[in-house]
Parts: structure tokens; sequence; C-alpha cells
């Protein structure tokens, strides 16, 4: 039988994903009653979302019943790449030898449907897309705390993550490789790939957000 989600869950899911899939830019505010009406729900459940997300520090209380993305600082951004280069590229290497053939047609599709986004430009779905393929490949690592410390991270990282979108046309296609070395079953391959895609994409939110440093406040 399938188990009806509490309210309170399901709005700290909905309020992640907007986080997670670019709906809420880094600065943008909100509101608690804007998010009440956007999820259609009271007030109690989604203050009990921004508590938790804040908690994992994907959101900044503001004055006037306001919350946000915040932004990030080098020293913020030096930290999360130090962090993603430690565990992501472990939990591909650990997948490697794990995933079934199921989870790697789940993975190709997640890689095309991102193809696709970047195609047309569309930073939802190439933030939406960019995710599940991450995480399509981290679950079948079988490292449970390996993965919660990346969704962590990812929450932290992919609403700038939206810069890469731009660039990423004319990027090496590091999915691609990794896929190759799944397909090997090669854990070094997929631990270089997975760094590489990594070390790339923050290089570019950091490139962007040096402009935003470099400007008077």
């Amino acid at each position: 039988m399938s188990r009806k989600i509490p309210t309170h869950e399901r709005v700290h899911a909905e309020v992640r994903d907007m986080i997670l899939h670019g709906a809420l830019a880094p600065g943008q505010a909100v509101t608690i009653q804007g998010l009440c009406d956007r999820l259609g729900a009271g007030m109690t459940p989604v203050r009990e979302a921004i508590r938790r997300l804040s908690a994992e520090g994907a959101l900044t209380p503001q004055g006037n019943r306001r919350v946000s993305v915040p932004r990030l600082d080098a020293a913020t951004l030096d930290q999360i790449a130090f962090a993603r280069l430690a565990i992501e590229p472990r939990l591909g290497a650990l997948a490697a030898t794990r995933l079934d053939a199921t989870t790697l047609a789940a993975l190709r599709n997640a890689d095309a449907a991102l193809d696709a986004a970047i195609a047309v430009g569309d930073v939802a779905g190439y933030l939406r897309h960019n995710h599940g393929f991450h995480f399509l490949l981290y679950e079948a690592a079988g490292a449970e705390i390996l993965t919660a410390l990346a969704r962590t991270l990812w929450l932290r990282i992919a609403p700038s993550l939206r810069v890469v979108c731009a660039g990423a046309a004319g990027l090496p296609d590091r999915h691609l490789d990794a896929l190759a070395a799944l397909v090997a079953r090669d854990p070094a391959r997929t631990e270089a790939a997975i760094r590489a895609d990594i070390a790339e994409g923050m290089a570019h939110v950091r490139a962007a957000l040096q402009e935003e440093w470099m400007l008077p406040p």
C-alpha cells in the first residue's frame, strides 16, 4: 500500500526542488505568504520547510517574513568545490561496479534531456536534468552517508549552476565520458569524468561570480 505523504514532507520537497531547479535564483527574495499561495499550503508546513532548509544553508531568512537563496561568496564557493571534488567522484567510482541496465538507461535518458535543454537555453530544464543525472548515479553507489552529504552540497550550489547552461554547449561532454566509463565498468575512468565535470562547472560559476564580487556594493 502506498503511504500518504504528510503535508510537511510534501512542502519541504517542493521548496527544496524550487531551489534545486532554479525557481528561486540566488538573492531573489520571496515572502512566506507567497510560498504558501504557490504551494497551496498553510503557514505551519511552509515555516517548517524554511527552518529545515535554512539549517542546511539553502535559504536565508530575512526581515518582513521573507526568505532568499543566499548568494555565494568566494570562501563559501571554495569550500563547496573542495567538498564536491572529494565526495562526488568517489560516488561515481563506487557506482561503476554496481550499476544495472535499468539505471544506465535512465542515465542516458537524463543526459539526452539535459542536452535538449542546453540546446534551447532552458535553464530550469538544465538544472533539473543535470541534478537528475548526478543523483541517479550517486544513489547507485550504495553509500548513504556520502550521498546525503552530496545532497546538502547541491542545495547550496545548484541555484548558481544556472550560469553553466549558457556555456555548456562549448564544453566537452563529461557525462558522455562518464557513461562510456560506466558501460566499461571502469571506476577510475568514471571517477575522472565526474571530477572533470564538477571542476568545469565550478570554474564557470567562479568566473560568473567574480564579476559580481568586483562590482561596487
